[in-house]
């Protein structure tokens, strides 16, 4: 329990106390006296939750032991912690895959490696890239819900006729420079009325941006913001700031809609490029259907050609927190979630590849992502990565954000930006290892 305490105080109490209150009522609350409930917490709302709601009844009447239910939680990362540090967890909890490490580092998980390992489910039943990034310590910490990888969505509409189709787009990052500089329009005012590509859009994966010119942030001992890799990186990232105009670029972005809704950049055609991940076809589907677009891996390097189709991929995971009620049964429920059918089954609804070694031929006849074989050779290159297994990935990533927009907004040059960040990282660094780790022990 100290760990749990340690690392709230480190900055985990953003919500309100009164979650611990409403965790207990929600993972005590039965509802056949002849089962057994398990609470399963979870983020998803709308499409997504309706999808989960799915695959819950299928469980619920598959058998007649357990009756899962299923509660969408907004903040479920926060409330888990708080109810797990109060002894009041619930019984499954789905969180994302930054945030397994925290977790883990806190004490608030249960090791699922025996339970995983008694149950078949073993690293060879998984995209590689998708299993070893459950695992921490040493330990398996958490199972798929669904995965993801990234790449880069183009409008075949709007680019020359040289570059209008994956065959002929640019495989380098040079290539697509010169292509989407060229594509930039501006009003007599000097505005942006038109952009090729923005690193800043949608600006979800800043600290991704030096693995993409072939860098590590976190090698197991270090953390390299400031890498001659990243270096590079935002000197790129600088490069678009300047040709296009950082203030010119805030406006134009200031006016964009939010990526789920008919207003969204790509959508509306206000960008031609944007690296997004294998969820954005569901959104287009519903929001702009029709628009001509393919998917490629984004460019790499000319003077590094060996990092030719590298993805940044995650995942959303199911957790069973530590001190939870029904840990069993708990995971009867993930385990049966793991079979390919209910796999495939909620992917597809959610937009997403599966995270399974093996995939059928139907899921990917009709997935509505036309693309979604790319997305999922992606995953599974051995040069796809994830974002580094480190309890304070979410102040490096924050720390990475703030040098981001300093180097976009040409406040700041990009090694002072991420020497600055640095500096910031080593010393919260070496007080988790201190007060975190060091009691985790």
């Amino acid at each position: 329990m100290k760990t749990v305490t340690t690392l709230m105080a480190l900055g985990w109490i953003s919500v309100v106390v009164s979650a611990i209150y409403f965790g207990e009522k929600a993972a005590t609350r039965q509802e056949d006296a002849s089962k057994v409930t398990v609470v399963y917490w979870e983020k998803w709302t709308g499409q997504e939750g309706d999808a989960v709601r799915k695959i819950v009844d299928k469980f619920n009447k598959s058998q007649d032991k357990i009756f899962v239910k299923y509660l969408s939680i907004s903040g479920v990362d926060q409330k888990t912690m708080l109810a797990t540090a109060g002894s009041t967890p619930p019984d499954i909890a789905g969180i994302w895959l930054e945030q397994l490490a925290q977790f883990s580092d806190a004490g608030a998980l249960t090791d699922l490696t025996d339970l995983a390992k008694d149950n078949g489910l073993t690293a060879d039943y998984y995209v590689k890239p998708y299993w070893d990034s459950l695992n921490y310590r040493g330990r398996l910490w958490a199972l798929p819900s669904t995965p993801s990888s990234i790449a880069l969505h183009v409008r075949s509409d709007k680019m020359p006729e040289s570059a209008d189709t994956p065959e002929e787009f640019p495989k380098t990052i040079e290539g697509l420079d010169e292509l989407a500089i060229k594509m930039a329009k501006k009003n007599p005012d000097g505005t942006l009325e038109f952009a090729g590509f923005m690193p800043s859009s949608p600006g979800w994966w800043n600290w991704a941006w030096g693995n993409f010119f072939g860098g590590n942030l976190w090698d197991g001992e270090k953390i390299s913001i400031n890498s001659s890799e990243m270096v590079r990186a935002f000197e790129w990232i600088k490069k678009y700031a300047k040709v296009l105009g950082s203030k010119e670029v805030q406006s134009f972005q200031s006016g964009f809609g939010n990526f789920a809704s008919p207003q969204d950049p790509f959508m509306t055609g206000k960008t031609g490029m944007e690296l997004n991940g294998v969820w954005k076809a569901n959104f287009i589907d519903v929001y702009a259907k029709g628009i001509p677009w393919f998917a490629v891996p984004f460019p790499h390097p000319a003077d590094r050609p060996e990092l030719s189709g590298h993805t940044q991929i995650s995942q959303d995971i199911l957790t069973i927190p530590r001190g939870a009620k029904h840990p069993k049964e708990a995971f009867e429920f993930i385990r049966f979630w793991q079979r390919q059918e209910i796999m495939e089954q909620v992917c597809s609804e959610h937009g997403k590849n599966s995270p399974l070694n093996v995939v059928s031929e139907k899921f990917n006849r009709e997935h509505k992502n036309t693309y979604i074989k790319l997305f999922d050779q992606l995953a599974r290159s051995p040069k796809a990565f994830a974002s580094p297994q480190i309890g304070i990935w979410k102040q490096i990533s924050a720390e990475i954000n703030v040098a981001f927009q300093e180097v976009n907004t040409l406040s700041k040059e990009p090694k002072q930006a991420l020497d600055d960040a640095q500096k910031r990282i080593d010393g919260l660094w070496k007080t988790y290892q201190d007060q975190v780790l060091a009691d985790a022990k």
